[in-house]
């Protein structure tokens, strides 16, 4: 079973002024890959606070999804507090969801998501829309317990026969 944590980055959302919608459907989504989602937060858009609650998870779970703050506006820091806490960038992961997310609005290159690992977690930034949630989580999902497996040491060749 894999182990995850959704940190929700909202100021609106953690003042309890709007409905996480887009959290309960990763929970929802994740369980397609036998993800039990253990922690989860919301918090707001503060760069110290989103590090630390990520480096907090990393040391209990196998899977970190945020959701929110991967926009162009002055308070979305979700993308910065990632890469300073992670040892590796997985760029295949966002490029897949870039080019995925361009088939249905040349919006979806605002995205500043990042993808990468901390110790032996997977942490991946979502948009903070339902909307965009389910469609970069759809691309996204199959190949996550792949990754958790081969970041955890699976030594198996990867090639498909």
């Amino acid at each position: 079973m894999i182990t995850a944590g959704i940190i929700t980055l909202s100021d609106k959302g953690s003042k309890g002024e709007r409905e996480d919608q887009s959290g309960s459907i990763i929970k929802e989504m994740l369980k397609n890959i036998g993800a039990e989602v253990k922690l989860y937060d919301i918090l707001p858009d503060e760069k110290e606070l989103i590090k630390n609650r990520l480096i907090e998870y990393s040391s209990k779970l196998d899977l970190i999804i945020t959701t929110g703050g991967t926009g162009l506006s002055p308070r979305d820091v979700t993308p910065e507090a990632t890469l300073e806490v992670i040892d590796k960038q997985i760029h295949g992961i966002t490029e897949a969801m870039l080019i995925e997310g361009l088939k249905k609005t040349r919006r979806a290159m605002l995205s500043r998501a990042v993808a990468g690992i901390r110790g032996s977690c997977l942490i991946i930034n979502l948009p903070g829309s339902p909307k965009a949630v389910k469609e970069n989580l759809e691309v996204i999902l199959e190949v996550i317990p792949h990754a958790i497996e081969k970041i955890k040491g699976d030594p198996t060749e990867c090639a498909r026969t």
